[in-house]
């Protein structure tokens, strides 16, 4: 008996720990990524009121895109099942031309705003991930509600999606992109093609 007991004070020691680790763990996510979201948004804010031209903000933004955003992620979950079918030729191609797109879809929207201001709410799980609630304050327009979705599977936080309205911005994008590709042959070179064009206008609007 003394020894049945024993083993069930063992066990349920372990799984009491077991839970406070797990428990522990999680809130270190939670709080790690809601104090990551803060600082971002807190940088993003700060360039984006700030009296700089368009161009200057673009390169005080560029940094911050490059180390807490994952673009390749974002470029291969945007994919889809054709990224596994893609070439390696063909994945460095589109995630060359993807990184562009997205840096160029981001910075140029960033002289429509001023005066903007954030807050944060609260921060759940979301799968492996992280969702930090966050709320956008613009002069004369409605407050947009989103959701930072925050990866810690690097080991540092990174931007794997950002929710709008309750619509996914990488989950968007995915569908378009596999939309185009079935309507032009099933073929990843057409998007790529797509995107290349893409670019070309993007420059020859901006007189690059």
């Amino acid at each position: 008996m003394k020894t049945s007991a024993t083993r069930r004070l063992v066990l349920g020691t372990f799984a009491a720990l077991a839970l406070t680790f797990g428990v522990s763990r999680a809130a270190s996510a939670a709080e790690s990524a809601t104090s990551f979201v803060s600082r971002l948004g807190t940088q993003l804010v700060a360039i984006v009121n700030s009296d700089l031209s368009s161009e200057q903000k673009k390169q005080k933004v560029l940094p911050l895109l490059q180390e807490d955003v994952d673009v390749d992620a974002i470029g291969r979950f945007c994919l889809g099942r054709y990224w596994r079918v893609a070439t390696p030729e063909q994945q460095t191609e589109y995630l060359k031309l993807f990184h562009q797109i997205l840096v160029n879809a981001i910075t140029d929207k960033l002289g429509d705003y001023r005066g903007v201001s954030f807050t944060i709410g609260s921060t759940t799980p979301s799968g492996e991930d992280q969702s930090v609630d966050a709320i956008l304050h613009r002069p004369q327009q409605p407050d947009a509600n989103m959701q930072w979705i925050v990866s810690m599977a690097g080991g540092s936080p990174k931007v794997v999606d950002v929710i709008g309205e309750g619509a996914s911005l990488r989950l968007t994008q995915r569908q378009d992109y596999a939309s185009y590709i079935q309507r032009t042959g099933g073929k990843v070179d057409t998007l790529l093609s797509a995107l290349q064009r893409q670019l070309e206008k993007h420059r020859a609007a901006k007189g690059d």
